[in-house]
This record gives structure tokens, sequence and C-alpha cells, in this order.
């Protein structure tokens, strides 16, 4: 009885993190909004990991990595690309190549190949005219 109950408990378990895993690959739509800010955040850890040389600081190389993973995750949706860039950091002198620029212009193509990159540009302020008499 109590065997039944701990291997239900798992089966649940592993069925939401089964979902919850799904809903951040397959993002409901990306805008161009969300495209440009994750390109920006991208090339600026690049170019702060240029700067800071091969050996950069202590643990300060590694947040900013976990930072941009993360960030760009919601802006794009989590793509397992994303993985071996982040881990790809922790290798010398790898962490000043532009990795992360590379990895989101990757991802955005894999994102306009299944139509989930919208094109839009709806106008700033949503005004119809009307006549005033």
């Amino acid at each position: 009885m109590m065997e039944r109950r701990v291997a239900r408990m798992v089966s649940e378990l592993f069925a939401s993190l089964k979902q919850q895993i799904t809903s951040w690959q397959h993002p409901g739509r990306v805008t161009l909004a969300d495209v440009r800010l994750a390109y920006a955040v991208a090339v600026t850890v690049d170019v702060v990991q240029f700067l800071l040389g091969p050996l950069g600081w202590t643990g300060f190389d590694e947040l900013l990595d976990a930072v941009a993973m993360v960030i760009i995750s919601r802006l794009l949706g989590f793509h397992p690309l994303l993985l071996p860039t982040f881990v790809l950091e922790f290798v010398p002198f790898t962490d000043m190549l532009p990795t992360w620029t590379g990895c989101v212009a990757l991802v955005v193509r894999a994102r306009r190949r299944q139509g989930l990159v919208s094109d839009d540009t709806a106008p700033a302020i949503d005004v119809k005219a009307e006549k005033v008499e």
C-alpha cells in the first residue's frame, strides 16, 4: 500500500517535471523585442568576458554565464544549445570567444524555423481615428 503511494507520487513528480520542461522548450511567441534583448545580453556578456581576459575574476565569469543563460532562456525559451554554451564557458580561454552571441543566433534561427518569432511590428499606441461632429 505504501509502495503504491510512493510510486504514484514519484510518477506525478516526473510528469510535472516533464510538463514544465516541455513548456520551457516551446515558448508561446518570441517578439522582435525579445530577440533584440537576447542579442544585447549575449553581446554584453561576451564583451565583458573578453575585457576581463582569459582568467577573469574568480567566480564572476561563471556568475555572468549563469545570469546570461537564465535571461536568454526566459526571452527565447529554453533550448538544448544553451547547455553546451554554458559548459564551454568553464574551459579556459574559450570564455574570450563570442559563444553566447553565436548561441543566440542559432537559437533565434531555430525559433524562426519553428515559426515562433513574430515579425509583426505592432503600433506603439493602438488608436482608431473617428470623425467627431
